[in-house]
């Protein structure tokens, strides 16, 4: 079906465990996934709503640090939050997962200190965090090209199946490689480029689109004319479309097209629909382009209201919900102190991991810098 107002186009039924007022309603296509909830506990289902709450204030709080001078841009994900803690939660330790530059709340679910996020903001850091350490749950640095990620997760995908980590049956040693990217990076060569190569090799892979209907101001029915899941199919990636909202949607589809990558099965794409509240980044204004009819829409589909409200129909009381709100100040007041104390760093870091092993011309630039740092100082 098509929404006349948000302009969005869904298969009809698409993968729906949750109704917009929070009843659990599966719609047909859910029925295929509904098995994969079953393993789920109480715990793990308040834990989504923290995931959620948390990552909500923490981009509201960042929004406010980029508008205070604290940080150069920030880019929000209000609005994905269920699509985003959905399928991180989905993803075994062992997974890699290759974010955009939007993914917070993966970052919060796979372990990643995100005041290591704001410092890529802040321009403290040039990566934010050391990937390769496994405090960071194989989370991935940002990458701010569009849709180049989605190359180097593919070629990381071969690579676990050339080392032979696909499809051995040990649920510890199965891995599989999990990419995030947004409706714009569509239009981008390069995700086309990483289906042919995953379609080519099989590999252990699922791309996860979160279509938020805005590539910065250009529309998705102007991007493409066919729902974005059937791009992938052209060359031979089978793709769903969910939900984006629905937090249960992003977790059981995401559980099953992993589990099936890791056992030997080959690539998936999932199309989240979901929908970016506010801007692109802080430097866009998104009334330009928006209508207040499309906002209005989109804030009754809230992810979190819809889940509380399921959430209270299996029991979950105002004493749950009022100690997840202290959770989520208190973790934002402890980003901002950290924030502020941040400092910048020695002007020759730059250099320092542009090869993993000495070069030459990076010894040489390092050593002009210095000199002229020192030349300034002297001229003083």
């Amino acid at each position: 079906m098509k929404s006349e107002v948000a302009g969005v186009v869904e298969v009809s039924p698409t993968v729906r465990f949750l109704s917009v007022d929070g009843t659990f309603a599966p719609t047909e296509a859910a029925e295929e996934y509904r098995s994969q909830l079953d393993g789920l506990s109480h715990d793990d289902f308040l834990q989504f709503y923290r995931d959620m709450a948390i990552t909500r204030r923490f981009d509201e709080e960042c929004t406010n640090l980029q508008r205070q001078g604290q940080m150069g841009l920030w880019p929000p994900s209000h609005g994905q939050e269920a699509a985003q803690v959905g399928s991180a939660r989905a993803a075994r330790p062992q997974d890699v997962l290759f974010p955009s530059y939007r993914e917070h709340a993966v970052a919060l679910v796979r372990g990643v200190d995100i005041v290591d996020i704001v410092k890529v903001m802040r321009g403290v850091s040039l990566g934010g965090w050391d990937a390769t350490d496994p405090s960071n749950g194989n989370f991935r640095n940002y990458t701010l090209v569009i849709g180049s990620q989605t190359l180097h997760a593919t070629g990381y995908a071969m690579g676990l199946g050339f080392d032979g980590l696909v499809g051995t049956g040990d649920p510890t040693v199965d891995a599989a490689v999990m990419t995030y990217f947004g409706d714009g990076s569509t239009s981008q060569g390069d995700v086309s480029e990483a289906f042919v190569f995953a379609a080519s090799n099989q590999t252990s892979q699922v791309f996860f689109l979160q279509n938020n209907q805005w590539a910065i101001s250009v529309p998705v029915e102007v991007q493409s004319r066919i729902p974005l899941y059937l791009r992938s199919r052209g060359f031979g990636v089978p793709s769903v479309q969910i939900d984006g909202n629905d937090v249960l949607a992003s977790y059981a589809a995401t559980r099953k097209h992993l589990d099936e990558a890791r056992s030997g099965q080959g690539p998936a794409l999932i199309e989240a629909v979901t929908y970016r509240i506010g801007a692109h980044t802080t430097s866009d204004d998104p009334t330009r382009y928006q209508t207040l009819e499309q906002l209005a829409y989109w804030v009754e589909r809230d992810p979190i209201i819809r889940y509380a409200a399921y959430l209270r129909s299996l029991g979950a009381d105002d004493a749950f919900f009022a100690e997840v709100t202290d959770e989520a100040e208190s973790f934002a007041a402890d980003l901002r102190h950290r924030t502020l104390e941040l400092e910048a760093p020695p002007l020759a870091s730059i250099f320092d991991s542009v090869y993993s092993e000495p070069h030459p011309l990076v010894a040489e630039q390092k050593a002009w810098l210095e000199a002229y740092e020192l030349s300034m100082k002297e001229a003083i």
